[in-house]
């Protein structure tokens, strides 16, 4: 086997970036909702996403900067001290890739995508009816990451879930059927995949 090998001080983050987001695959997506100031719903899709620990629940979502600038999750979510998480699925991957576009802070990517906001129960921060588990987070930490002192590059969020809402389809007996929830995920590129085959391999004691 032929290894080339790479020292990511010798080329650019662009190259780096193309090097990490086709290596690390599947990434499951993240679609996350926040409430700015104003009352405007923003929406986005992130695969920098994963689990962080069960005790309490926390889970990590990494929000790119661009030129050291906050996005509008980031910043809602530490304005708000919350954010709603929704887990992605066939049923509306289009309209979450909607999401993605650039809009100004006054404009809504979830109506602009016609999703259908839905009033959380324990935050202010509305999630949407078309996802099949959502879950309600407080914002447990902000990291910023990266970058430089002068332009930071991302802002790491650890939300605590207080609340998760679960379709009744995809809940059998405390765990989620993923055949049932056809969750998505995040490749290279313009590039997704469905689950795909599952197989079991039982784990040493």
């Amino acid at each position: 086997m032929s290894v080339i090998s790479i020292d990511p001080s010798d080329q650019s983050d662009r190259d780096n970036y193309k090097l990490l987001i086709g290596s690390i695959i599947p990434r499951p997506v993240a679609f996350v909702t926040t409430l700015s100031n104003m009352g405007v719903l923003n929406g986005a899709p992130f695969s920098y996403f994963n689990i962080v620990t069960s005790d309490p629940p926390l889970i990590s979502i990494s929000v790119q900067r661009k030129n050291g600038v906050q996005k509008d999750t980031a910043r809602n979510a530490i304005e708000a001290g919350a954010f709603v998480v929704h887990i992605s699925d066939e049923s509306y991957i289009q309209q979450i890739n909607e999401t993605a576009a650039s809009l100004p802070p006054d404009q809504s990517e979830v109506l602009l995508a016609g999703l259908t906001p839905v009033a959380s129960d324990k935050i202010a921060v509305p999630g949407i009816a078309e996802a099949r588990i959502r879950m309600e987070c407080l914002l447990e930490h902000c990291i910023p990451l990266g970058g430089t002192k002068e332009s930071l590059a991302t802002d790491l969020l650890i939300g605590r879930v207080v609340c998760f809402h679960i379709d009744e389809s995809v809940y059998q007996d405390g765990y989620i059927d993923p055949e049932e929830l056809k969750p998505v995920s995040r490749l290279a590129g313009n590039s997704y995949a469905k689950l795909g085959g599952i197989f079991t391999i039982e784990r040493p004691e």
